[in-house]
């Protein structure tokens, strides 16, 4: 065999083990991409996640559960089987919920179970309606919310008391107030989402600091300092005020967030219960 005649045949045993190796590549090309798409799918569930808790929690719960009287539950059953329905949404869910964060939403949907506070009912947090979250943030938020389908379980919302509720008179008679049943409550309407240390902030920490005293302490300071515009004359009486009346005085650096329905959804026990427990944390 000439010298020519090898040369050919090594190129044509290279064209053939390359054409092997490009077919055996291209096999493992869809489990390669599967690959990148599922990490590249974990990151942005993680910076979501990040993400939620800053901008999101506060309102719609850490664990997205909602909180009664002001944001609906997320991690939700009903809300990934009956939400795009309800709104006449055509797309994909993660689409509705990244227009949702985008855009935001000028009043509820569901005033009756969540009147939320402000206007608009739900801020914008996309840089092109004014917001300070890039598109990728917004597409980041919507699947981490979306991770939730597979195991969300329906969140039943607690519907108000049959009998008198305590109203919005702060100097009215309450009955005594059990310590423990108040703490309960407060966890169950959602109350430590934004006042308790190592939550979101968005209302005064209840708990004592470097700073300043406990709740329990503080309510005594509050109606003693100059720039307090409410009605209340006692602890116990802020405290009500504070719940039911919650846009009468405003600690500063805050905004209202507080749901406006308490005086029509607790009842007087309820009351004298979560004042019970709030003069308790000092």
């Amino acid at each position: 065999m000439s010298r020519t005649q090898i040369q050919i045949a090594l190129g044509i045993i290279a064209v053939l083990v390359m054409t092997v190796i490009v077919f055996v590549y291209g096999l493992q090309e869809e489990e390669r991409m599967e690959t990148f798409e599922s990490g590249h799918r974990a990151a942005a569930i993680e910076v979501g996640a990040e993400l939620f808790d800053t901008y999101c929690s506060r309102c719609h719960g850490k664990q997205g559960l909602g909180i009664q009287g002001l944001c609906p539950p997320l991690n939700d059953r009903n809300f990934f089987d009956n939400r795009m329905d309800e709104v006449g949404w055509n797309g994909s869910m993660e689409d509705y919920i990244a227009s949702t964060v985008s855009g935001g939403r000028i009043s509820s949907t569901r005033p009756q179970l969540y009147p939320g506070q402000g206007v608009p009912s739900m801020p914008s947090f996309g840089e092109q309606s004014g917001g300070p979250l890039r598109e990728d943030q917004v597409r980041a938020i919507a699947a981490f919310i979306v991770n939730w389908e597979e195991t969300a379980t329906l969140v039943t919302v607690p519907t108000p008391p049959a009998g008198p509720t305590v109203g919005t008179d702060i100097t009215k008679a309450l009955p005594e107030g059990d310590v423990q049943s108040g703490e309960a409550l407060t966890v169950s309407l959602g109350c430590t989402a934004c006042h308790l240390a190592g939550e979101s902030g968005a209302g005064p920490d209840w708990l004592a600091s470097d700073e300043q005293p406990g709740i329990g302490e503080r309510a005594a300071l509050r109606i003693e300092q100059d720039g307090y515009s409410g009605a209340a004359t006692t602890p116990e009486e802020y405290l009500f005020e504070s719940i039911v009346l919650p846009a009468d005085y405003l600690v500063s650096g805050y905004e209202n967030l507080m749901p406006g329905n308490y005086g029509s959804t607790l009842t007087d026990q309820d009351m004298a219960d979560m004042i019970a427990y709030l003069l308790s944390v000092r």
